[in-house]
């Protein structure tokens, strides 16, 4: 055994010429260096821890499951002092300069250059072109109800901690951002559908801040991939059908002022044709062409007036007998 790793009593890492030992209190798996496909170092957003990630082919079996990734979790400030069990000349001669004889840093860099030694593989960190709105590099989401962090790498997307989910970018036929329709924190939040080509299925990868939405977008086409942005068709259906309907509440609003004011022409238009009536009545009165009626009619009038103007009962027996005198009246005695 080269050297031993504790991490707080959870887990042991031995690490041998060909190959590693992972012990803990339920398991126990000795993986050959040659099975490590990837080594990922991935910072976790709390700024209080690192996961290393291990992908291997082929994956560990535990019954009939099949774990094709090792994620591993460190404390960010735990330090550590580790000896290689080899001397100088045996890390000169077999490894070079990849290999350090002593280590003391905190404990995830020390594995990392430990595995990237004695492995002889490539470590993979998450893209600098990409960062969340909190200056992050890991997204916070969820794959259906597990929830974890999503990295955007240099050529792949790398979902932690599970299902730990690797989906190259070159194996990626569209991505697809996209809102849940009805739900609360709709407005707040989107999802992402990533397509796979050859009909390989698609992931979806849910309750992601919008803040980070246009972040997104810039990364994946700055990486030529084809992205479909619903939640901005949505939007743009949306202000159109509003747009409609303050139309339709503008022209309803015209349409009842006319109508307002229709009516208040019609009502001056009536005030008009009585005024114009009682002077089409008053003009015929002056300019009648029978002023005989007239004058007749002034003449009776002033008959009565002068005969002490009698009640309308008078008038009607005077209008009844036209021969028959009026009686005189008697004169009053002292």
């Amino acid at each position: 055994m080269l050297t031993k790793i504790a991490n707080r009593g959870r887990f042991d890492i031995d690490m041998y010429d060909t190959s590693f030992r992972l012990r803990g209190k339920t398991y126990d798996y000795k993986i050959q260096y040659e099975a490590i496909k990837k080594f990922m170092v991935l910072p976790k957003p709390d700024d209080a821890h690192v996961m290393l990630c291990v992908g291997l082919d082929p994956p560990l079996r535990q019954g009939q499951t099949r774990y094709p990734f090792v994620v591993m979790q460190f404390k960010k400030d735990e330090e550590v002092t580790l000896d290689v069990n080899l001397t100088e000349e045996q890390i000169k001669d077999k490894y070079g300069d990849k290999l350090q004889s002593h280590y003391e840093q905190p404990l995830h860099q020390v594995i990392t250059y430990i595995f990237r030694g004695l492995a002889n593989k490539k470590v993979t960190t998450p893209a600098k072109d990409f960062q969340t709105h909190r200056n992050q590099l890991g997204i916070k989401c969820s794959i259906k109800a597990s929830e974890g962090f999503l990295y955007c790498l240099e050529k792949a997307f790398m979902f932690i901690p599970k299902p730990a989910t690797y989906i190259a970018y070159e194996q990626t036929a569209s991505i697809t951002f996209s809102r849940v329709g009805g739900a609360v924190s709709a407005l707040s939040t989107f999802d992402i559908t990533v397509l796979m080509k050859n009909g390989a299925g698609s992931t979806q990868f849910s309750n992601i801040s919008r803040e980070d939405l246009k972040g997104l977008e810039t990364f994946f086409k700055l990486k030529n991939l084809r992205v479909k942005n619903e939640i901005d068709e949505d939007a743009n259906l949306l202000k159109a059908a509003l747009r409609e309907e303050a139309m339709d509440d503008s022209e309803d609003e015209v349409v009842g002022n006319k109508a307002d004011r229709g009516s208040a022409d019609e009502d001056e238009e009536s005030v008009d044709e009585d005024f114009r009536a009682d002077s089409e009545s008053d003009v015929a009165e002056e300019y009648d062409s029978n002023p005989e009626t007239s004058d007749s009619e002034d003449a009776e009038s002033v008959v009565d007036n002068e005969e002490g103007g009698a009640g309308d009962d008078d008038d009607d027996e005077a209008g009844g007998d036209d021969d028959e005198e009026r009686p005189k009246k008697k004169k009053k005695t002292a």
